[in-house]
């Protein structure tokens, strides 16, 4: 919501020395969230000044229309002769009333004006535009055209009010009084301690049986609706330039008169309004559910299908809007640019329920200022006065007469009431405010108060939020100041840690932001067509997601079952914004429906669920197994003075994988696999040994060159994802230590040639079960194939290290050991040791 704090002040009368920036200080202070304050005309300087063009001569012979003038600026210039100046606007003619710019000028952005030579004429200023002002858009991009009854030299900084301060506040969804001038002008004046001049205290009159005839078809979804009617309007009349400017300063673009001063009403009161053109209404006005498939062209054009919750307006030909979101295009006002006219408006002021309108502006995508106050919540009680707001304005402004009749259909209502114990708000808030404080707090923000201790207190039909003791406590604490709150820390109670299962959870995060990865949380939610660009199988178990009811998006309705897209998505986004070295990682929870799961009923509110219950809405939950996964592209190793660097590769994401294994304390077991979306020949398996059985935990490896392409990914990305609920199963007891031996180390190398479709790993694994408890690490060093060494095969080179917990080693004890390590491996894989 943007305030102008000139507006502002039409309603609390504020220190004239008090700045946005103090304003904006005080609101912060009571809980409004004011994001920043505008300086509007910041370093404008005249003279600017009113106008009236004498000549204009077409000059030619140049690429676009250009026109030299004569504009009567009156003595503003200081000579009384007519002004010179050079414009290639063409939305003016002689005797219309500008806005001029002189020499000696500067307009906003430090865009100085002086006279200069141009097409071949001097020009000495400007004839200006809304643009070149920072007015904001009037809907012509041209030149400014005054009304006829402004004088010649008149002082455009003031009349254009061109000079202000405005504050932009983020309503929050609990605040909808605050999408109004009204409800900031009421926290303005509570921050302050002054009195409120409220625009809604206007004489109303009462409802008649002469009124447009309203027919309401479905009170829970509309529970009042007020028409007035206007006739003899003045097709020509224009909206006054106080009354542009205001909307301009808050954000709306001015289009007519009649739609002006809904849109003004709407900003002052907070309560949208629709205006008809009454002669294109067929009949009585109606409020009803929408017939499923029903059609509207709204006002954007747009032809929409209807929903059958959707809360349509209607006339005897069917739907004419669509209820707190936008008219229909069959009974807009006339434009009167495009040769029509409209004389006779029926206003509506109608409240709408939120719900309703938040999921029908949802289900057509068409966010509306109107559904955003009604789906926060408007005040039902301003709708009579918004009426009477909006006919007091077009019988001013456009010479209008307001019928006698006055139609109001309201559904019964009580007004809401919450009793509370008057300390209540200081134990919530632990400070001792005291009753006479706590009532005058309520009172400030519009509560009928009763009782001594304990407190019945009337809610105002603006606050829909307040609808509990612990509201109203809110509101009195605020108030007060939340900076007045004492600071104090809980004190917990032992044994209430962090789990171990936690504590674990954290260092996988840590040895991966040690290993250079960087965090990032995606939202868990995907959709179909990412599944089909990581070549996922028809009866793969990753396509079987569950659906959400109502998503963010259609586009990714249902809940992830992998980590990889969100991730890949955020490396895609870093990589088109020049970061091409990249390593990234994020922990979370991946939802795989079983097929399993059962269907619970809902279940009330009003109390607390059975343990039945509770064991029904956890059996139709998914598994969701929480998951660690990393992306990589680009360098793993930058180029330098020190070397040359390399790229990250498949070997650098299964590294990622064993040092989540590492801080678990589990070995991991890589084999070659093929598994989407990998690519076949650079794929790894991961799996960990639990009980003497083999579980697969992950997979990791470079992607699949098609699906780098369908996801638009650098080339040769690789990536690992890892269950780390598996992974914690295979944890034996607590994690420990290692024992660091005094005694020196024995290094026997080894060079093995295999078959080329033998694992490495294979090899490895024989290695170390047949150099026993001697053999502290094994580590592959080289890989080497050639003629050498024979077509099919391929050497495998592994440095052996040995130790003796309690003694120095012979040399004939650690080529035992390589011996009896070789003698296994090739008994298992084959392998022959080479040069042997």
């Amino acid at each position: 919501m943007r305030v102008p704090l000139s507006w502002l002040r039409e309603y609390v009368d504020l220190p004239a020395t008090e700045t946005g920036r103090d304003v904006q200080a005080k609101l912060v202070a009571v809980g409004l969230e004011v994001e920043t304050v505008e300086q509007i005309g910041a370093g404008l300087k005249g003279p600017l000044v009113v106008g009236q063009v004498l000549t204009i001569e077409e000059l030619e012979g140049f690429k676009k229309p250009i026109r030299f003038c004569t504009v009567d600026v009156g003595s503003a210039n200081g000579t009384g002769e007519p002004q010179e100046i050079v414009c290639g606007a063409r939305n003016f003619a002689v005797g219309d009333k500008v806005v001029v710019v002189l020499p000696g000028a500067v307009l906003p952005g430090d865009f100085a004006i002086a006279a200069r030579k141009t097409y071949g004429r001097t020009s000495h200023g400007m004839i200006c535009s809304t643009d070149e002002l920072g007015m904001g858009d009037d809907g012509t991009h041209g030149i400014i055209v005054l009304p006829p009854e402004h004088e010649v030299g008149t002082d455009a900084i003031e009349l254009l009010e061109l000079v202000d301060e405005v504050l932009d506040i983020a309503v929050t969804p609990d605040r909808g009084y605050c999408l109004s001038m009204r409800g900031v002008a009421r926290e303005t004046a509570i921050a302050y301690g002054l009195p409120l001049r409220d625009p809604a205290l206007l004489d109303v009159p009462a409802p008649n049986a002469f009124g447009y005839p309203v027919k309401i078809a479905d009170p829970i979804g509309c529970d009042r609706f007020t028409a007035r009617t206007v006739v003899g309007l003045e097709p020509e009349a224009r909206s006054p330039i106080w009354l542009q400017r205001r909307l301009q300063k808050a954000g709306m673009r001015p289009i007519s008169l009649a739609v002006d001063i809904t849109n003004y009403v709407m900003l002052e009161l907070g309560q949208p309004l629709h205006a008809y053109d009454r002669t294109r209404v067929d009949g009585p006005i109606g409020v009803r559910r929408a017939q499923q498939g029903e059609k509207l062209t709204t006002l954007d054009g747009t032809v929409r299908v209807l929903d059958a919750e959707d809360l349509v307006i209607t006339d005897d030909r069917g739907p004419i809007g669509l209820a707190g979101v936008m008219g229909g295009a069959n009974t807009e006002i006339a434009d009167v640019k495009n040769g029509e006219n409209t004389t006779e408006v029926v206003i509506e002021a109608a409240h709408f329920d939120a719900i309703s309108i938040a999921r029908t502006a949802r289900r057509h995508k068409l966010s509306s200022e109107a559904s955003k106050r009604f789906e926060r919540g408007v005040d039902p009680q301003a709708a009579a006065a918004a009426a009477q707001r909006t006919v007091d304005l077009l019988v001013l402004l456009a010479g209008g007469t307001a019928e006698a009749g006055v139609t109001e259909v309201t559904a019964p209502s009580a007004p809401r009431t919450i009793a509370m114990p008057a300390d209540h708000p200081d134990r919530v808030a632990g400070v001792a405010y005291g009753r006479e404080t706590v009532v005058r707090r309520l009172q400030q923000v519009g509560c009928d108060v009763y009782g001594q201790d304990e407190l019945l207190v009337t809610v105002p039909s603006w606050r829909p939020d307040l609808s509990e003791p612990n509201d109203l406590a809110e509101e009195v604490i605020r108030l007060e100041g939340y900076e007045n709150l004492p600071s104090t820390l809980p004190t917990p109670p032992s044994g209430r840690g962090l789990t171990d299962r936690q504590r674990l959870h954290r260092r996988f995060g840590r040895a991966l932001a040690g290993a250079g990865y960087v965090e990032a949380l995606n939202y868990p939610f995907i959709g179909d067509a990412v599944l089909d660009q990581l070549g996922l199988d028809a009866d793969d178990a990753r396509r079987r997601t569950v659906k959400l009811v109502n998503p963010l998006s259609d586009e990714e309705p249902a809940l992830r079952t992998t980590l990889l897209p969100g991730l890949l998505g955020a490396l895609r986004r870093n990589d088109g914004r020049g970061s091409h070295d990249l390593a990234l990682f994020e922990t979370g929870l991946v939802f795989r429906p079983t097929g399993d799961e059962t269907r619970t009923e809902r279940l009330t509110v009003d109390r607390r669920p059975t343990d039945e219950e509770i064991a029904g809405l956890n059996a139709a939950l998914p598994r969701q197994p929480r998951r660690a996964a990393v992306v990589l592209a680009g360098a793993r190793e930058q180029a330098g003075w020190w070397g040359k660097g390399r790229p990250a590769d498949w070997a650098d994401s299964i590294e990622a994988a064993r040092a989540i294994a590492r801080e678990a304390g589990v070995e991991l077991t890589v084999r070659s696999d093929q598994h989407a979306p990998w690519h076949p020949g650079r794929c790894a398996a991961l799996f960990v040994t639990s009980a003497g059985e083999e579980t697969l935990v992950g997979h990791a490896g470079e992607l699949h060159p098609r699906v780098i392409k369908e996801l638009h990914l650098p080339e040769r990305t690789c990536a690992m994802e890892i269950e780390l609920d598996l992974l914690e199963q295979a944890v034996d007891g607590a994690l420990q230590a290692p024992r660091i031996s005094t005694f020196p180390v024995a290094t026997q190398d080894v060079a093995l040639i295999v078959a080329q479709d033998v694992p490495a790993t294979t090899v490895e694994e024989a290695l170390r079960a047949g150099a026993g408890q001697l053999l502290e690490s094994l580590r592959l060093f080289d890989v080497f194939t050639g003629d050498q060494i024979g077509e099919g095969k391929k050497s495998l080179a592994y440095a052996l290290r040995f130790r003796a917990p309690d003694r120095t080693l012979t040399v004939d004890e650690a080529t035992a050991a390589r011996d009896a390590a070789v003698a296994l491996a090739a008994e298992r894989t084959g392998a022959v040791l080479r040069g042997a």
